[in-house]
């Protein structure tokens, strides 16, 4: 800035005599709004440059443009000025009042929703070509992002997930909430749709189940109730009220007209959906149960406990059967393999205990499974199951021999159920982060038996992820530096694997 321009040099003392300090102070009052206007100017040329906004004009020295300086160069106290601070304020709403316009036709222009992610919560990336790139880590993501899903999206609420369950036949999974709601969604690789939310229980719905037919939920809560709704309708079409003492933790269908409940005294009640009062009810142990499971059969129901009891009852004398030795660790949850023949019990210390079947006094093996707590077990196959608990990671065990064979899915949180579906192509799994996640478990068909004896290492096994997982195995990177630089180069077209062995 010249601010030679705004004083003059007085050629005597009378000019001196002139200048008050009224003058003197609107002066510098002048210059110090000059300097903080052209400030604003320059960041505002930064901002607003690509949004359309007008350029903020520049005085450069010429003084004329502020009707405050005369033409000669002499500051003019009466003079009006024009760089107030409301005259800037409006132009600035002026000129910034077309940039939400502007925005919004850009995001109208790409189709952009609320999330920023297209229309319906997810990118079209149809315009990528990894062709295009020479990069191969844009390359890789690309066709990374272009893959086919080989398993639905996530679902998140916004309470918390108590259990989970798959239709018998269609491609429907019931999520139970801690609300006493239960949301029944229809899956597919593409989206997952709502059909409907459930108004069920007052209190925490701790366990849903679909009848053997599909077309009813049986749902237990804090609540002490049992209920039995219409999937289709939503209509009630049994309540059993007060069906225990204490508040309900499990249940289990046996088949289209019998079903079990478990209590957190350790009572266990099982029940006819033809009659209004339970058929029997025995209490052998004193802590919650944990699950409950039978075989094809039905003659005996099991019952695992937290105060490390596997209790057996007769279905038909309706009597107890077997009741287990005590172990120093809660008895989480159970699952049968090898064609009915064999019972493996998970516990809260990471152990795994078999049992054959119809000797559930004491266990005939026992692994050590994993080395957290095991909360959760389902069979995949018939000698493979997936186990979870705290750590947020589900891991496939193979039984008898037992063998960690990898991760098959992970959480950031705790897991709290699992189930597969009627196919056995697909795994679910909710954690404590209100999610509910997908895993194809397909592969699982195809893999190969384990033989007693195998060498392995135990400590790759534990940490190897599997296809399904959302994670790579640091191996796989270093997969392509086994091969030989001229490997594409050979006449025969094999696959050379470098090494002393290839030398001749």
């Amino acid at each position: 800035m010249l601010t030679h321009e705004y004083f003059k040099t007085p050629a005597d003392e009378d000019e001196l005599d002139d200048i008050d300090d009224d003058m003197v102070v609107g002066v510098i009052a002048e210059i110090e709004q000059e300097v903080l206007n052209e400030s604003e100017s320059d960041d505002d040329e930064y901002d607003l440059a690509d949004m359309g906004a007008p350029e903020p004009q520049r005085n450069d020295g010429n003084i004329s443009s502020n009707e405050s300086i005369s033409s000669d160069g002499s500051f003019d106290p009466n003079a009006e000025d024009t760089d107030s601070d409301d005259s800037m304020m409006d132009e600035a709403a002026t000129a910034g009042a077309s940039i939400p316009k502007r925005r919004k036709e850009q995001n109208a222009m790409d189709g952009a929703g609320p999330s920023g992610s297209g229309p319906s919560g997810s990118g079209d990336y149809s315009h990528l070509d990894e062709d295009d790139e020479t990069d191969e880590t844009v390359r890789a993501i690309i066709a990374a992002i272009k893959k086919p899903r080989s398993a639905p999206p996530e679902i998140r609420l916004e309470d918390f997930i108590t259990d989970i369950c798959f239709h018998p036949e269609r491609d429907i999974i019931a999520l139970a909430t801690i609300i006493g709601d239960v949301h029944l969604y229809e899956y597919s690789n593409e989206e997952n749709k709502l059909l409907r939310s459930i108004e069920v229980h007052a209190k925490a719905c701790r366990d849903v189940e679909f009848t053997e037919d599909g077309r009813s939920l049986i749902t237990c809560s804090k609540d002490k109730c049992v209920m039995v709704t219409d999937m289709e309708t939503e209509k009630l079409k049994k309540l059993y009220e007060t069906a225990h003492d204490d508040a309900i933790n499990k249940l289990h269908v046996l088949d289209e007209r019998l079903f079990a409940t478990g209590d957190d005294a350790g009572t266990v009640k099982l029940w006819d959906f033809r009659t209004k009062d339970a058929i029997f009810e025995l209490k052998e142990v004193e802590d919650q149960i944990t699950q409950m499971l039978t075989n094809e059969q039905n003659k005996l129901l099991l019952a695992t406990s937290a105060d490390g009891y596997l209790t057996t009852f007769n279905i038909g004398a309706r009597k107890l059967y077997v009741q287990s030795e005590p172990y120093e660790e809660e008895l989480n949850c159970m699952g049968i393999y090898r064609g009915s023949s064999k019972l493996v019990v998970g516990t809260s210390k990471g152990r795994l205990y078999t049992y054959n079947w119809g000797y559930f006094g004491y266990h005939c093996d026992m692994y050590p499974g994993i080395k957290s707590p095991i909360s959760l077990m389902i069979p995949i196959t018939d000698r493979i199951a997936c186990v979870a608990g705290e750590d947020g990671n589900m891991r496939a065990c193979h039984i008898a021999p037992y063998r960690n064979l990898g991760v098959v899915g992970q959480h950031n949180m705790p897991i709290e159920s699992l189930d597969i579906n009627s196919s056995g192509e697909l795994l679910a799994s909710s954690s404590h982060n209100n999610d509910v996640r997908f895993w194809n478990v397909k592969y699982f068909e195809d893999f190969g038996d384990i033989k007693y004896n195998e060498k392995h290492n135990a400590y790759k096994d534990k940490r190897h992820n599997l296809p399904s997982s959302k994670c790579t195995n640091a191996s796989d990177f270093f997969a392509d530096m086994t091969k030989e630089p001229d490997d594409d180069d050979n006449d025969d077209g094999g696959n050379t694997v470098a090494g002393p062995n290839n030398v001749t």
